[in-house]
C-alpha cells in the first residue's frame, strides 16, 4: 500500500502512541478532587502547557475539544453570538470561499437561523484571499462585521493565505479574526501570539496524534458563547469530561511535530517537487492547482482533463495507491469541489482532480509507485469518460 492521503489523517507518531497508551492504563476524571482525579488533571495541565509552548500561546488560551470541526463551530458560532450580544447591529460574517465545510456550514447555519449576513470573500486563481479584497469588504460598512474567518492553508490545493496581513486589516476595524489552521500546524511556522490572531483551530490526527481530540486557541479576554452547557470545563466554554489519554497523545504529537517541522517540511517539499515534475513530464494535460510555490510542503493537487476524479481514485486504489479526490460527496451524489469553482475552474475540471498528500512515512518510493501506474490509469479513465459521453 502506498498511502498518500496524509492531509485527511496521518499515522500516529511513536511518541503519541506511547503517551496515549500509558494513560489508557490509568483511571481518574480530571474534574475529580481525589488523588486519581488530581493525577489526571496534572496530565491535562502539563499537556496544555506543552501544546501552548508549541503553538506560541499561553496555557490559559488552549481550549480542548473533540477535534477540528467542533473547534471551528465553537469559534464561528461562539464569536458571532458574543459579538451580537455586545452590538445587535453586528450581523455580517466575512469568510473565504475556499474554507473547509467545518467553517462554511456553521456560517451558513448562522445565516439561516441566527440572522447572520454571510459574505463570501472571493479568491484569486491560486485560491488566495487578497488583502485588498478583505479591505473592500470592510469598507462597505465597517460597523456591522461580527467576525472574519480565513483558513491558514487550504486542505485541497495547499495554498497558504497571507494571514498576518489579513489579521492586521481586521484589527484596524476592531474585528476579531479566526483561522482554521488544521492543515498548517506542524507543517508551517505557526505562532499564535506573533500573528495577532484572536482564535485558531487545529486537531490531533493531522499532526500524528489520536483522532477525536483537538483544540481552539482563544485569547484569554476573548468572549465566546458556549455551544455545550454542563460542568463548566475549559473556561466554561466547552463543558464535558476531558479525555486525558487523548490529550496526552495530542501533546506528545504536536511537541514532536513542531520540533521536527523544519526538517520534515524540507523533506516533504522535495517529495512534492519530485511528484509534480514527474506528473507534468509523464501525464499530458495534467494541470497543477494552487500556488506553485507558496503551498503546503506535502500537498500536490492536479486536474486531469477528460477524467472523473472518482474513477481515477478507484483505479489507483486498485493498484494499492491511496489518495483523495478534489470533490466532496453529498448524499451519495458527487459534487464539484467548491474550492476549485471559487478559483475559477469549470465544473468538469473541478470533478477531474486528485490530491496527493505526503507525511512522516512518505518516501521517494511512493512517488515512483504513483508514476509507474498513473499515466496508464489516466488514459483508461479518459477512454471511460469518452464512452460515457457517447452513451
Amino acid at each position: 500500500m502506498t498511502y498518500l492521503d496524509h492531509a485527511a489523517t496521518t499515522p500516529m507518531l511513536a511518541e503519541a502512541i506511547a503517551a496515549l497508551s500509558a494513560e489508557l492504563a490509568q483511571v481518574g476524571n480530571p474534574s475529580s478532587l481525589h488523588a486519581s482525579g488530581r493525577r489526571a488533571r496534572k496530565v491535562v495541565e502539563e499537556s496544555r502547557e506543552k501544546i501552548a509552548a508549541a503553538i506560541g500561546a499561553r496555557p490559559i488560551e488552549v481550549i480542548f475539544t473533540g477535534g477540528g470541526t467542533e473547534s471551528n463551530n465553537l469559534a464561528v458560532k461562539g464569536l458571532y453570538w458574543a459579538a451580537r450580544k455586545k452590538d445587535i447591529n453586528k450581523k455580517r460574517i466575512l469568510v473565504s470561499a475556499v474554507e473547509h465545510h467545518a467553517v462554511l456550514d456553521p456560517v451558513m447555519w448562522l445565516g439561516e437561523h441566527e440572522e447572520a449576513t454571510v459574505e463570501i470573500l472571493p479568491v484569486d486563481n491560486y485560491g488566495r484571499v487578497l488583502p485588498e479584497t478583505l479591505r473592500k469588504a470592510f469598507e462597505k460598512n465597517p460597523h456591522d462585521v461580527a467576525l472574519v474567518s480565513v483558513m491558514w492553508a487550504n486542505n485541497e490545493v495547499g495554498t497558504i493565505q497571507p494571514i498576518a496581513e489579513l489579521v492586521k486589516i481586521a484589527h484596524e476595524y476592531k474585528t476579531v479574526f479566526h483561522s482554521d489552521a488544521v492543515q498548517a500546524v506542524g507543517c508551517l511556522e505557526v505562532h499564535f501570539q506573533n500573528t495577532g490572531l484572536d482564535a485558531l483551530t487545529f486537531t490531533g490526527h493531522k499532526v500524528g496524534g489520536p483522532q477525536g481530540v483537538g483544540a481552539l486557541i482563544a485569547k484569554r479576554d476573548l468572549e465566546l458563547t458556549p455551544l455545550l452547557h454542563g460542568g463548566g470545563q475549559e473556561r466554561d466554554v466547552r463543558s464535558g469530561t476531558l479525555d486525558a489519554p487523548a490529550i496526552a497523545g495530542f501533546a506528545a504529537a504536536i511537541t514532536t511535530a513542531v520540533s521536527q517541522r523544519v526538517a520534515r517540511a524540507n523533506r516533504l517539499s522535495l517529495l512534492r517537487k519530485d511528484l509534480i515534475q514527474k506528473v507534468q513530464e509523464n501525464v499530458p494535460d495534467a494541470v497543477l492547482n494552487g500556488d506553485p510555490e507558496n503551498r503546503l510542503p506535502g500537498n500536490v493537487h492536479f486536474s486531469f482533463k477528460g477524467c472523473e476524479g472518482d474513477a481515477l481514485l478507484m483505479l489507483l486504489d486498485a493498484q494499492g495507491i491511496e489518495c483523495s479526490t478534489g470533490s466532496a460527496c453529498s448524499a451519495g451524489i458527487p459534487q464539484p469541489s467548491h474550492v476549485l469553482i471559487a478559483m475559477g475552474k469549470d465544473e468538469t475540471t473541478a470533478r477531474s482532480s486528485l490530491r496527493f498528500s505526503f507525511g512522516s512515512t512518505s518516501t521517494h518510493d511512493d512517488v515512483d509507485s504513483v508514476i509507474q501506474v498513473l499515466p496508464a490509469i489516466v488514459e483508461r479513465a479518459k477512454r471511460a469518460g469518452k464512452t460515457m459521453v457517447k452513451k
